[in-house]
């Protein structure tokens, strides 16, 4: 016979397996995008299509000629990046927060440094993680993982171009140089 106690303990433990998750209070505080959306940099100020992607984790930048080096003991990496609309190049230096290894779809891994960087989308400024690789063959310049997400945007999967960065133009950025 099964004690009223442990019945209870089951049928509470049953409902709570395969439950679906909370939805979050605040989702009605949420941005709703389209999987493209056009995006700016800030500092220096690059107009681009960024790829709202919620498969992946972690955020990436077009980025090529990238050179990690030490200053003051501490880690830094100088990159350049291209306005694909005007063709201007920008020599960017960041420190670099943490290297990152992403698995390819042949399994193998990449290693990538990873910046902070600042970004306009809709009407909201974030202050994200992206990884630095060479995207001149894809579309999309940047892609927007999960973790630059989360807070602000749920990303609708059947539109594009749902909004237009406008964002008041940072005044100063400690890691901008060139």
């Amino acid at each position: 016979m099964i004690s009223p106690k442990y019945l209870t303990f089951l049928i509470m433990a049953s409902s709570l397996i395969g439950a679906p998750a909370p939805i979050r209070a605040d989702t009605r505080d949420l941005e709703i995008l389209g999987w493209v959306e056009n995006a700016q940099l800030l500092n220096p100020a690059i107009a681009l299509k960024a790829k709202l992607d919620t498969g992946a984790e972690t955020s990436s930048l077009d980025a090529e000629v990238i050179k990690k080096f030490r200053k003051d003991g501490k880690r830094w990496v100088r990159f350049r990046i291209s306005d694909r609309d005007n063709g201007q190049e920008y020599i960017i230096v960041r420190e670099r927060v943490r290297t990152s290894y992403v698995v390819q779809h042949d399994g193998s891994t990449q290693r990538r440094p990873v910046v902070e960087m600042s970004v306009c989308i809709a009407d909201r400024v974030i202050h994200t993680e992206v990884n630095l690789i060479d995207r001149s063959e894809f579309i999309y310049p940047l892609l927007l993982g999960r973790s630059a997400l989360e807070f602000f945007a749920l990303v609708d999967p059947g539109n594009t171009f749902l909004s237009e960065p406008v964002c008041e133009p940072e005044t100063a950025d400690a890691g901008a140089g060139g």
